[in-house]
């Protein structure tokens, strides 16, 4: 590890300020906090107690970091639905959280964005093939997450 010491905290006053800090300077999911709390080497009943405090303290609210977390990779990296859910899925966030935060995406701005990235997309192929260059279309907008029954609508109504 690039010359860095690992730190080794066992104060549980001295983790939760610094967990504080940590939450304070962007959201965090429950699951990220406590595997840094693991990582400083925190026991796991002070590790689930430092949580708590956490979370009583509005540090950690895991509403609150879906919807971040939704709307940073949907309005800076173009995400869709399916790979914002995955990520947040990964964070280990309840499915009815991950629900509610996707309904923060404003459908309009969903289509818009989606339409942006294929057209970008298209000006990068040389592919001649109309059905070769539909399916990298296809598979480019899947792989940034969007649903395969969208991508077809906006490629067969779109003049790509």
């Amino acid at each position: 590890m690039d010359g860095q010491k690992k730190i080794k905290i066992t104060d549980e006053k001295v983790a939760l300020v610094k967990a504080e800090h940590f939450c304070a300077y962007q959201e965090r999911s429950q699951q990220e906090t406590r595997d840094k709390l693991y990582e400083w080497g925190l026991y796991p009943d002070a590790v689930e107690r430092v949580i708590s405090e956490l979370i009583q303290g509005n540090f950690l609210n895991e509403e609150r970091f879906a919807k971040a977390y939704t709307k940073g990779k949907f309005a800076q990296k173009a995400w869709g639905r399916i790979k914002i859910k995955q990520g947040l899925k990964f964070k280990r966030v309840p499915d009815v959280l991950i629900k509610k935060a996707l309904q923060t995406i404003d459908l309009d701005d969903y289509h818009a964005t989606l339409i942006r990235i294929i057209e970008k997309k298209v000006a990068t192929l040389t592919e001649k093939n109309e059905l070769k260059r539909r399916y990298k279309l296809q598979q480019y907008a899947m792989g940034r997450g969007y649903e395969a029954d969208l991508i077809a609508d906006i490629l067969k109504t779109s003049q790509l």
